[in-house]
């Protein structure tokens, strides 16, 4: 798994606004793609109610980012691609994935300089995640 660059200043959780400011982009991404038709190919891989999603999306950024390990202590290891295994994910469910979050990090206004760096550790994982050719 690609996590975000070692920061010489503020980790990127510090940087998003801790807590509260990376739950806010967890929201803004799932409300993202629950209402965009352009993401239907990746909200059709989540349950109806999305509350259980964003929980454990904000768990999991909280540690990547370099926060609290939320998703550890709660849950244990993250285990990301098994996690997903069940779910055929290929270059079009990366591209959606990717684009949904740049679409949110745009929408809350984080700074240009690190979403780009955001982006392209975010590319790293969802390209790890594919189980698909295509």
């Amino acid at each position: 798994m690609t996590e975000p660059a070692a920061p010489t200043g503020p980790t990127p959780y510090e940087s998003l606004g801790g807590q509260t400011g990376v739950r806010s982009l967890v929201d803004r991404f799932y409300d993202v793609m629950d209402l965009e038709p352009a993401f239907a190919g990746i909200r059709s891989m989540h349950p109806p109610a999305l509350d259980g999603s964003r929980d454990k999306l904000f768990w999991f950024l909280s540690g990547w980012l370099g926060g609290p390990p939320i998703y550890a202590e709660k849950i244990g290891h993250p285990m990301l691609r098994a996690r997903h295994l069940p779910f055929p994910i290929g270059v079009e469910e990366r591209d959606q994935w990717l684009k949904c979050m740049s679409q949110a990090m745009d929408e809350e206004g984080i700074d240009t300089a690190l979403q780009r760096r955001l982006a392209e550790a975010f590319f790293g994982t969802a390209d790890w995640m594919r189980n698909q050719a295509g």
